[in-house]
């Protein structure tokens, strides 16, 4: 059963082809690993994620320790003050830093989005800017040196930390992404790179007004190709001559090796959708039910609290008895629904109602394959633990809006 994993960690080191098209007027990004899509985006007209403004406190909710900020053209966020202890106002913000707690109805601050709206939902706003590389993220509040959880070397980690707090001298944090294990001399570049990006917008700030946008952030398919994991690449397909120049400007300046792997689509017979039969893959990843190959199913129901999935054995009819069967199913679903989460970008509190399991080391073993299975996403998600229930609780970082939501968005606003 040890092999299990083993066979699926080399899901990593399969070459992947980032494919980049326009679907009903949006641009789509689509991540395949040989013929199995891993993710899917939409690049929405309105989205704002990432994107810095000057902000201006507008209602501080005491008991809910959080504020209000207009940040232009109407639009209010969410802003948490428990999560941001710090904040970035405006004037002298170089050299000059402000707790929290003195905030006022009227100040005004520099803010990030860090989650476009979601339903009802303001959109979230933080005062910890991030500004994001292919190897590292600066962040502009913590001021410490971290580094991805997947780098596991020790000896660099202490020996790589010491080289950047002696190059931030505090004025920022890093934290090293995966991408950047062992790739020292690129990591300087890139946090040389991003800490002149951040004190040229802070200084800017200085001269500008309530609403501001200070930063623009990237499309989402150049942050697709900064969170590839480095050799991983085989080529970036697009049929969009804009976007076949933006992205060749950015291989030619970030990743000029990657930059032969590029390739323009051209055939009046074949659209690139049709290649790779998106709009199946699309339908199929907004589905309630996901087949297994055992026969078995998935229900996937995403509510705006949390995601509910149930493992059923369904059509499964092999020759195995009833535990081995559960055994088999209940495996094959945690590597499908890690697939899932990544795929339709779903995030927060995820609850799996497991196939209930008799054996105490049949439990064990599908949560040492189900933590195995959510490493390999490039999206933060930990396996909290199993109940008696056997619903085991997963949670998954947020940032942008769940596949169906983007596509429910597009819908409405042809409606429009």
């Amino acid at each position: 059963m040890g092999r299990i994993y083993d066979h699926w960690t080399s899901l990593e080191r399969i070459l992947n082809k980032l494919i980049i098209t326009r679907w009903e007027n949006q641009i789509l990004t689509a991540l395949f690993s040989e013929k199995e899509a891993l993710e899917l985006g939409l690049e929405e007209d309105g989205s704002i994620l990432g994107n810095i403004y000057i902000g201006r406190i507008s209602r501080i909710v005491k008991n809910l320790n959080a504020a209000f900020v207009d940040f232009g053209q109407g639009r209010t966020g969410y802003y948490s003050l428990a999560d941001n202890p710090v904040s970035l106002p405006v004037r002298k913000a170089l050299t000059k830093f402000m707790d929290s707690c003195q905030l006022k109805c009227g100040d005004e601050i520099i803010v990030q989005v860090a989650r476009d709206a979601v339903g009802t939902k303001d959109p979230v706003l933080t005062a910890n800017l991030n500004f994001a590389g292919k190897y590292v993220v600066l962040s502009a509040c913590k001021k410490s040196v971290a580094f991805s959880a997947k780098i596991h070397d020790r000896t660099w980690k202490d020996e790589m930390r010491l080289k950047l707090e002696g190059f931030l001298k505090n004025k920022a944090g890093l934290i090293v992404r995966t991408n950047g294990y062992e790739m020292d001399e690129a990591i300087l570049e890139e946090a040389s790179v991003l800490l002149e990006d951040f004190c040229k917008i802070l200084e800017s700030a200085d001269y500008r007004i309530h609403g501001s946008l200070l930063r623009q952030a990237e499309p989402e398919y150049i942050k697709s190709l900064k969170s590839c994991h480095v050799g991983t690449t085989e080529e970036i397909i697009t049929d969009e001559k804009e976007i076949f120049d933006t992205v060749c400007r950015y291989l030619e300046q970030y990743q000029p090796d990657d930059k032969g792997k590029l390739r323009f689509y051209q055939d009046p017979l074949v659209s690139l959708a049709k290649l790779y039969s998106l709009k199946t893959v699309m339908e199929q990843a907004c589905q309630k039910k996901v087949w297994l190959k055992s026969g078995g199913y998935l229900v996937i129901e995403a509510t705006e609290a949390m995601v509910v999935i149930d493992v059923n054995t369904g059509k499964y009819s092999g020759k195995k008895n009833q535990e081995d069967t559960i055994r088999m199913i209940n495996l094959e679903a945690a590597k499908e629904i890690c697939h899932q989460l990544r795929l339709r970008n779903l995030s927060g509190i995820i609850i799996v109602d497991f196939i209930d399991m008799k054996a105490d080391e049949d439990k064990a073993f599908l949560m040492e394959q189900l933590r195995c299975y959510a490493a390999l996403d490039p999206v933060k998600t930990t396996v909290v633990d199993m109940t008696q229930l056997n619903l085991v609780e997963l949670t998954r970082k947020k940032g942008k809006k769940p596949l169906r939501e983007q596509l429910t968005g597009m819908v409405n606003k042809k409606k429009q």
